[in-house]
């Protein structure tokens, strides 16, 4: 009776949190505000296989940065870090988009917050 217990209270915690949950693989895009200019276009493709590729282009600029490398999630399965990678790393999975985090993995306040979020891309 206990390790039956003990099982299904494994269960909820798991079942329960973005990793799990939600359909986070596919392509995100958004602009985020940027420091000296008037913003930046961002992509990030999460894979099954927890790999990324991020790419960055400034709205006001030539060239685009693109990185790829592997992402983790933390201990309840709401964040993604990026790892490797010179680009902010940490990022809230929601339904259907992402919350950019700040440099230290929390929420990014101020009068830009609702900013930093990039939307799933949905194939038609």
């Amino acid at each position: 009776m206990v390790l039956l217990l003990i099982g299904m209270s494994a269960c909820s915690t798991t079942a329960n949190n973005a990793r799990t949950s939600l359909d986070w693989e596919g392509s995100y895009m958004g602009i985020i505000p940027a420091a000296d200019g008037p913003g930046i276009n961002v992509q990030i493709t999460l894979r099954a296989d927890q790999s990324f590729t991020i790419v960055y282009n400034h709205i006001d600029r030539q060239g685009i940065a693109t990185e790829s490398g592997i992402f983790s999630w933390n201990e309840n399965g709401s964040v993604i870090t990026l790892k490797h990678t010179t680009f902010p790393p940490f990022y809230m999975v929601g339904e259907n988009h992402l919350l950019q985090l700040d440099m230290k993995g929390k929420r990014i306040t101020g009068k830009l917050a609702d900013q930093y979020v990039l939307r799933k891309r949905v194939n038609s």
